[in-house]
Order: structure tokens, then sequence, then C-alpha cells
């Protein structure tokens, strides 16, 4: 243990991953140093209309930038490390994670421009960086993306560890199993806090290893051997792709690898060793069609229903290279994720209408440890405090459980909440107060100007439309020179309603000589009695309430 110096705590700060699977990232200070685990982000809900990406709110680390000394990343997923890119523009410091997860970051900031201004370090299992008061340890762990880590962070307090997302896999299809041993290791000197992956507390048993997929996969190949074969599954699994293209290799097929985020993940993983593609296996989309589809494998993104991914647009007949035919076999390589389930059984009715034939049993395991998993964790690490992490409420609170059932006191159990800092001593926890936290959106360049005014006018505009009154004034005269003219969009169609709009524009001339009359020279005041009087006519004909915008040109 790190020498302590006097009465300071250790705070550790979740500033998202909690309430929520994605947008992970926590941080942990002592005195004047700031190190991050994770910088993660999250997709917009159906809510939040245009947003692209949620990303967590860094406040606290920009108001303490001096301490922050850097970010030790677990893992390549999107919800570990997608937010980088944003924040290191604020936040400069050091980036330490293991090689493919070095090599996907180093993808996202190139695209960016922002390799040259960031420095980065690639570490290795067992090894260790100082970072201020901290020394923070890799530890290997498994996951459904190769060089998952999880950490030992050694602080003046005690230790920490941090499981980051894993998974117990004895027979993994890339590298080694997860590294037990240093976990008992650990657990024998004493650890303070566990901070364990939630995402699968709620699931008995063990999770099945990552080869169990690849004897499914021979199997489905045997069986349509006949059929063109489609594979959906997550750009990330690295893999899951490898036992795709065994599969193919051992069948005869050629493979092609369809979707932006899928073609460079495979990529950045060949260009580093971490996939094995035999020579003249993977060919490319607009080579194809030189070969029978019953010797084509093609591997696409779009396996959670995204509109704009590969298969969605395959479904739509709106891809450019790729058409679905009865003769094809889809293969669901996936589980949606919560909230994508409606958008994913609509690609897969959309499919099904085509004559494909689906496929969705037996085809994924999941990358996360499931309840035997975690209690074999906490068993070999002995924490005296379990602060679950990565999940929402009802994962948290379903690790709590087995924390208790495992031995740690209920009054050493703490589900937190994103912006809660948690104070730690060696023999005390405690929630002290609250920083600033939540989601920033992320709206094409723009990061965080769009919030909840701007969001709750998008809905209105979505659900109601908007009628636009355009007159022109002459201020000294109080006479209205020309207008009003109204437009409408998403309100009513207005070739069909007419008569409506001549009883709008009626109303609106009406509330306007009535302010002129009466000498009303504010334009403010104007637009509010145009906007009161035509909101209150369209209510009574029609029970809508869509956004008015008067527009006063003056003369």
């Amino acid at each position: 243990m790190l020498k302590q110096t006097g009465n300071s705590k250790l705070k550790v700060i979740p500033l998202g991953g909690l309430e929520q699977i994605g947008m992970n990232m926590t941080v942990f200070e002592y005195e004047d140093s700031i190190i991050v685990v994770d910088c993660g982000l999250s997709f917009p809900s159906d809510d939040m209309l245009g947003i692209d990406l949620v990303i967590p709110d860094v406040t606290y680390l920009r108001d303490n930038i001096q301490k922050v000394k850097g970010f030790v990343i677990t893992h390549g997923h999107e919800d570990h490390i997608g937010a980088l890119p944003y924040v290191l523009q604020d936040i400069n410091v050091p980036v330490y994670a293991t090689k493919l997860t070095m090599g996907i970051i180093e993808h996202k900031l190139k695209e960016r421009g922002m390799t040259k201004s960031t420095k980065r370090k690639v570490m290795k299992y067992g090894q260790s960086v100082n970072l201020g008061c901290f020394r923070v340890e890799f530890i290997r762990t498994n996951h459904s993306i190769a060089d998952a880590a999880a950490f030992a962070i050694f602080t003046p307090v005690g230790t920490i560890v941090h499981t980051g997302d894993f998974k117990i896999d004895y027979t993994p299809v890339f590298g080694d199993p997860v590294d037990l041993p240093r976990f008992a290791e650990l657990g024998k000197k004493g650890v303070l806090a566990l901070m364990a992956d939630s995402t699968n507390a709620i699931r008995e048993g063990f999770t099945m290893s990552e080869r169990a997929v690849g004897r499914t996969f021979d199997r489905l190949f045997e069986e349509n051997k006949d059929r063109r074969i489609l594979v959906a599954t997550f750009a990330s699994n690295v893999d899951r792709v490898q036992q795709i293209i065994n599969s193919s290799y051992k069948y005869g097929r050629k493979v092609v690898v369809e979707g932006r985020s899928m073609v460079n993940i495979i990529g950045i993983a060949n260009e580093l060793g971490y996939i094995k593609i035999p020579d003249s296996t993977l060919v490319d989309i607009s080579q194809m069609n030189n070969y029978p589809p019953e010797k084509t494998v093609l591997i696409t993104t779009g396996s959670q229903g995204e509109s704009m991914a590969a298969l969605s647009r395959m479904a739509a007949d709106i891809h450019k290279k790729v058409s679905i035919n009865a003769n094809d076999a889809i293969i669901f390589s996936s589980t949606p994720i919560p909230g994508n389930e409606k958008a994913v059984a609509q690609v897969i009715n959309e499919l099904s209408a085509k004559g494909a034939k689906v496929i969705f049993q037996d085809t994924h395991v999941s990358g996360h440890a499931c309840r035997e998993d975690l209690k074999l964790i906490y068993s070999l690490v002995k924490p005296k405090f379990a602060l679950p992490v990565h999940g929402e409420y009802r994962h948290l609170m379903a690790q709590a459980d087995i924390a208790q059932e495992m031995g740690v006191p209920e009054e050493n159990i703490f589900i937190m909440r994103s912006g809660n800092v948690m104070e730690l001593t060696q023999d005390s926890a405690q929630v002290t107060g609250n920083v600033t936290a939540g989601p920033v959106l992320v709206d094409g360049l723009g990061v965080g100007d769009v919030g909840n005014i701007v969001l709750r006018d998008r809905q209105n505009l979505a659900q109601n439309g908007i009628i636009i009154v355009v007159l022109t004034l002459d201020r000294h005269n109080s006479e209205l020179l020309a207008g009003p003219d109204i437009v409408s969009r998403g309100f009513v169609y207005v070739r069909e309603s007419e008569n409506l709009m001549e009883e709008a524009h009626t109303v609106v001339e009406d509330a306007v000589q009535k302010c002129l009359d009466r000498k009303v020279s504010d334009w403010g005041k104007i637009k509010a009695v145009i906007r009161d009087s035509l909101s209150d006519y369209i209510w009574k004909k029609m029970k809508r309430n869509p956004m008015i915008l008067p527009i006063i040109m003056e003369i």
C-alpha cells in the first residue's frame, strides 16, 4: 500500500456508467492526484431527437485539471472509449491502455487529427503505471473484445479492484484465460473495495465460453450449405468474427465484411495480429457477385436494428450493393441491448417478409459475468467494501445481493449514483456529497449546445408541427402593409385544409388590427397576441397545439 499522508480520504466519483448501460467513467482522487478509469459514451434514447451521441459531463475534471494525471482504459468498446476524442480536447492528459484497445483509440484520434497532441502508452498485463499518488496494475480478463483488462488501483488508503467489463472464459478464442491467481493474491493481501461489472448480475449460472458459438456456427454452416449466409454481430466482437471466418474457411466460403465500423475494427485487429484471416478468404464487397451465393458469407453491422447500419439498409432495400433474397440465411449473433428490442424485431420482420431464413437461437454468448462468475471474483478478492458499477439500478441491486451472500456486510455495500462522492479510508466508506454529472448531448459537431429546452422544442415540432406567421408593418403609421401569410409544416396538409387556413388568416388579421387600433407598438406584445389568438382558435377547432412562430418585418 502506498503511504498515507495525514487524514486525507480517497474519493471515488462515478461520472457515468450507473443508472444505465454505457457512458462509463469513474474518477479516483486523493489529495492532488486524480486518475480516470474509462471515458465512454452512450447512444441517444428515443426522446433525444436528432442527437448522435451522449457523453459524460466532465465539469469536475475541467475544474480540477491541474490534478488529473491520466486516463486508464479497460477495453475498446464504445461505452468505455467513445467519449475520449471529445473529452481530450478539454482534458489533454496521457492515455494508458492495452495494445488492441489503444489501436482502436488511435483510429478515433486519427480521424480528428489528435494523434500528435495526445500522449499515449501501451500497457502489458502485469505492468503498472505510477500516476501521482496512485499505482495502477493491468490484470488480464476476458470479454467480448480481446485485450480487456481489470485494474488493481493501489492508493494510500488501500487497494481498489476494478474489474472493467469482464467474463470468466477458460477457453477464450484469442489469448489466455482471466488471471484468477492475481485476483487471489490481491485478495490475500487485502482489498479495500471491489468495483465489479453488474451487467449480467441478474442472470443465474456461469457465462458460456465464446468457443460455444464457434460450434454453433459450424452446425449452421453445415445446415445452410446451399444458401448465402449473412451474419450480423457487434463490430467490436473480434473473437466472434474470427470464428465466423474459421467456419467460412472450413466450408470453402469467401468472406465479405460490410459496415464502416466493422471494416475499421477488423482492419485494426488484423494489423495488430488479433485476428488470423487465411489468404484469399477475404474479398471486397464489389467482388462478391463473382462467386456463387452459397460460397459467400457476409459479416455485417446492424445486429441492434440501428437505422443506418448495413443490415437495416439491406432489409429496407436501400443498400447499394446487397439485396436480400429468399435463398439467404441471416444469423443474428447478438442479443438486443435493452431498449433496442423493437428496432431488432422490425429488421427481423422486414428480412422475413423477403423470404430470408432468420436465425437467432444459440448464436450469441454474453461478454459479461453471470452470478456464479461474480461469486467467484468475490470469493477470491474478499473486499471490505462493495461498490457495484456498470449497469442499470436493477443490475446494481442484483450484485449487491451477491456481495451480501458472499459475506460483505450490508452496511459495507453501496449503490452509488452518477455524481456521488464516495469517501474511503482504511476503515470507513460513505457518500459525502455530489459533483456535476449527467449527459452532454452531441449533435453533429456541436457538443453540449443542445439542452433540455432545445430538445423540448424538437419534441414539440415532431409531435405537433409548426405554423409560421409572416407580416410587414409600417411602424410610424401603425399600418399593416403585407400579410399576414401563414406557412405550415407538420401541422396539416395545406391543400386539403384551405378553409382552416383562411379562417386562421382572418383570426391573425383581426388580432393584428386590434393591436394597431390600440396603438400597440411593442412587437413583443403583437407577437404574443398573434400567438395566443391563433393558438386558441386551432385548439378549439382541431384540439392540436402546434408551435406558432410570428415573424414581423418593418418598413
